[in-house]
């Protein structure tokens, strides 16, 4: 046994409601209010105890939130309807720290989410971690560096995480890249790129975060967690000179469906969100590497001269007349999350864009 496998246990035997308390690992506790060994758990553990030494793997505290833990105070806001949903649910992000990642973390801390910003890009998770806890003057948002196509970087994303708050509820899967251009023209290190982050990395994400879910879901019978992709709606139907692209989203929605059916038995839900385009994020409206500059060089849209000219063809293929925002995204996580029958899900949120039939 170690510390994952004790703060897990903690996690679920402390559930109540949709979720169990933050369990953070630590150094030194003077006055546990539990000693005991781990196999004894089950049966001197209660809900009461803010403090638990465990023999010969190490100490946890107990809280309602993070701070609350770490503190021993009871001061966690307590949420109220569509808020309560995730409320002090631990949130993890990949891609989480710019776009519509930036997006999905910033709801989630609006809804009352713990949540943690996955990123290669570490000085920007953490730099939007901070102005996050800097404007809720609580810490409810944590940077931490993850390459996703890179296992031993998941995997210390995850014993990170397991460490500081003692399990994971919520797991967006929205790391992605895109290279667009023709079948003929694209360079195999592109379209690998573009298979490793969008395909290969919500299978190592999964790979490594369920046995985590597993763990808590296994201490309460009750305990529901959620494993979400963000797809596109090039998830739905092929997208010209975008094959890489298009492909890997097409193939996540295999695994989601797979995962789905193989990971319930654990608690453990899984669906995809097949959003519409965002046009003001940088993946669309970056000025050197956008998809807006990389459609008008590559030609995609014929007769365009500017990129203006790009956005506004995009714009008129949408019955509802304008792209995906981050408030349809969080809507639709939410959704997925509040609905508890319901995995194995590809849910468009495309403005009409894309149907299913």
């Amino acid at each position: 046994m170690n510390i994952i496998d004790v703060a897990t246990k903690i996690r679920g035997l402390t559930f109540q409601d949709s979720a169990g308390s933050i369990v953070h690992y630590t150094n030194e506790i003077k006055s546990p209010d539990l000693i005991c060994d781990f196999n004894e758990l089950d049966t001197k553990f209660n809900n009461t105890y803010r403090s638990v030494k465990i023999n010969d793997i190490g100490n946890f505290l107990i809280g309602r939130d993070y701070d609350d833990a770490c503190s021993g105070g009871n001061d966690a806001p307590i949420q109220q309807g569509r808020n309560a949903v995730i409320n002090n649910h631990v949130c993890v992000v990949t891609g989480g720290a710019q776009g519509f990642g930036e997006g999905i973390v910033r709801g989630l801390v609006h809804h009352g989410g713990i949540v943690f910003i996955a990123d290669i890009n570490i000085a920007g998770a953490e730099s939007l971690a901070k102005k996050l806890n800097e404007e809720h003057k609580r810490s409810v948002a944590f940077g931490i560096e993850c390459d996703v196509t890179c296992e031993e970087s998941v995997m210390k994303m995850v014993e990170k995480i397991v460490y500081a708050v003692g399990g994971i509820d919520i797991f967006i899967s929205n790391a992605g890249v895109l290279k667009a251009g023709s079948v003929k023209t694209l360079s195999k290190s592109d379209f690998e790129l573009v298979t490793n982050v969008n395909y290969m990395g919500f299978f190592l994400c999964t790979k490594h975060v369920s046995p985590i879910m597993e763990k808590m879901h296994s201490s309460s019978k009750q305990y529901t967690t959620n494993i979400i992709n963000i797809a596109s709606k090039s998830a739905l139907e092929g997208s010209n000179k975008n094959g890489a692209y298009a492909g890997s989203k097409f193939g996540a929605i295999g695994l989601t469906q797979s995962f789905a059916k193989e990971l319930i038995s654990d608690g453990i839900k899984v669906n995809t969100i097949c959003p519409g385009n965002f046009f003001d994020g940088p993946l669309w409206s970056d000025p050197k590497n956008g998809l807006f500059i990389q459609y008008l060089k590559s030609g995609k849209v014929p007769g365009a001269k500017t990129t203006q000219d790009v956005r506004d063809y995009y714009e008129s293929m949408i019955p509802m007349g304008r792209g995906c925002t981050c408030e349809d995204l969080i809507k639709a996580i939410l959704y997925l999350i509040d609905q508890k029958y319901e995995t194995g899900q590809a849910l468009p949120v495309t403005g009409g864009q894309v149907m299913l039939n």
